[in-house]
């Protein structure tokens, strides 16, 4: 069997009320988040992995020590896989954001790809910092890897695999406690599964001749369908530019 890389989002966090611009604050989980790792844990825990690795925010270190049934310490920590920098933004409502920076707001709705927050990232350079470290696992990986990350590192690897546009990139579904699949073979890394959760129903683990796994989700955004909403998206009240440019899910709380 090829190798496999399981690329996690974290679990649940407390963001509040209103939704704040949540990049590098490093929250821990929630106690529906531990659930969720757990669960994905018994799930996973006939996996053999290889190694652990996990951005070194908190939520994402405890997700990974939970999900593998190792210690904190046995948890190797990347600095790349840390999520966007979300700069002068970080901790702001969006009602905050569009104060103090009029109209900055909707510049990044319009060009999610490459507009930089004040002192932050853009999704480009997001991608350019994570993706080759990603590939460069999971080139060298002996064995299946647990990788835990964040909804907007996790977009952006998955949004360069499937060749969809970065401005593109909120049509993926990453919940909290997504699992995405990625299959290492003679064409390089495939993606074989996207936003699995510890309900849903998980494809067999054997290869198919094509390299992907029926995962509808997937065959959706492969198919390039164009936008595809995430099933649990909600625009939160923002205004139609905004549900339609799929921009405050992101701007609303990264994390």
């Amino acid at each position: 069997m090829r190798p496999l890389i399981y690329l996690l989002r974290h679990g649940e966090v407390d963001k509040g009320v209103p939704r704040r611009f949540l990049g590098r604050t490093d929250l821990g989980l929630n106690d529906n988040g531990i659930r969720q790792a757990r669960a994905l844990g018994e799930r996973l825990r006939t996996i053999p992995f290889a190694g652990v690795i996990a951005s070194p925010l908190r939520r994402a270190v405890e997700t990974a020590a939970l999900v593998s049934g190792r210690p904190v310490a046995a948890v190797e920590v990347m600095a790349a896989l840390a999520e966007i920098d979300l700069g002068a933004w970080e901790g702001h409502t969006v009602a905050e954001v569009r104060q103090r920076f009029p109209g900055a707001y909707e510049r990044r709705g319009q060009d999610l790809e490459h507009y930089r927050p004040e002192g932050g990232e853009s999704f480009a350079d997001l991608a350019a910092r994570v993706c080759p470290v990603v590939f460069a696992l999971a080139a060298r990986a002996p064995g299946p890897l647990l990788v835990v990350a964040h909804a907007g590192v996790n977009r952006v690897v998955l949004s360069r695999l499937l060749r969809r546009p970065l401005q593109n990139l909120l049509a993926i579904p990453q919940d909290y406690g997504a699992v995405n699949i990625l299959r290492t073979g003679t064409q390089g890394v495939e993606v074989a599964a996207i936003n699995l959760g510890d309900r849903d129903s998980w494809p067999p683990e054997q290869p198919m001749k094509t390299g992907l796994l029926p995962n509808e989700r997937l065959q959706d955004l492969v198919r390039g369908h164009g936008p595809l909403l995430p099933r649990r998206f909600d625009p939160g009240g923002v205004g139609a530019g905004h549900a339609r440019d799929m921009n405050l899910e992101l701007q609303g709380a990264t994390a």
